[in-house]
């Protein structure tokens, strides 16, 4: 069976969707919601689990757990599909920080905590899910990058490090997956109306002077100023996610956004560049 082959086609479907709280992540569990279909949502605080259950009773679960946490998280997210009826459809890994900086005014400690969310946190929690998807022979898996996670940036060190290594698991996850009938789709947003730059940027600890008034050492400046004026829209990437999995050949790379197709490009336009710049060079490497 095909990569490309549909999640079943069913009137009613459970996605399991995590960071459901704000942003992107509360958009898409809206509108998948808002299809009559069902929900199990990862909430950072376990305060929030009643009010996001209250919105659609009967077709939104609340889950509150740790992704960076060292315990097995199966049982629970088990348990959570469980109430929701027993089979999942669309596992979106959402839930993810930003740290910012030169690398240089990074610790490796800086390194490690995005690393752990936007990296580990989607690889436990695809690890709870895969075997269920497998043995049922479909469904998807969504795993929310970032034009960051294709093209590198300054100032982006950490970040684009941890996305670009979400990228090469998806990618290589895809075609293990592909015999099963179960897709792998990255979805690649550039700037959206979120709370990212409100409310999950980290600033670095320190900073060196160096890098001022460069795009290295202007970055979190740059993105605060920036906050409330990006033209992305999260109610209309969750429509364009959910068009995603619905179609009968759903991209492997979902790019979201004019100033993400622009940056991919750029990099894709350079990349090419620098193939044909340096073609003799490649193919003079093998044993006479």
């Amino acid at each position: 069976m095909s990569r490309r082959s549909k999640v079943r086609a069913m009137a009613q479907q459970t996605w399991l969707i995590t960071g459901v709280s704000s942003g992107l992540g509360k958009a898409l569990a809206d509108a998948v919601l808002a299809r009559g279909h069902n929900v199990v949502g990862t909430l950072r605080n376990p305060e929030q689990i009643a009010a996001f259950e209250a919105d659609a009773p009967g077709r939104a679960f609340g889950l509150h757990i740790d992704l960076v946490q060292d315990e097995p998280i199966g049982e629970q997210v088990d348990a959570a599909i469980a109430r929701a009826g027993g089979r999942l459809d669309v596992l979106v890994n959402n839930a993810g920080v930003g740290r910012m900086g030169a690398l240089e005014e990074l610790d490796e400690s800086d390194f490690r905590a995005v690393m752990e969310i936007n990296f580990f946190g989607a690889l436990r929690m695809t690890k709870a899910v895969v075997t269920r998807l497998r043995e049922q022979r479909g469904g998807a898996v969504v795993n929310i990058s970032s034009a960051s996670g294709f093209a590198g940036n300054a100032g982006g060190t950490a970040y684009c490090a941890s996305k670009f290594a979400l990228e090469g698991l998806s990618e290589a996850l895809a075609p293990e997956l592909e015999p099963f009938g179960v897709k792998v789709i990255i979805v690649e947003p550039g700037a959206f109306r979120t709370d990212f730059a409100h409310d999950k940027l980290r600033l670095p600890p320190r900073r060196v002077s160096a890098y001022a008034g460069s795009m290295a050492g202007d970055i979190n400046d740059l993105l605060k100023a920036y906050d409330g004026a990006q033209p992305g829209d999260p109610a209309r990437a969750a429509d364009a996610i959910i068009a995603a999995v619905e179609a009968p050949e759903p991209p492997l790379r979902l790019i979201l956004g004019e100033d993400a197709l622009e940056w991919i490009r750029n990099k894709l336009e350079q990349a090419e560049k620098d193939i044909e710049q340096w073609r003799a060079v490649t193919v003079s490497t093998a044993f006479a």
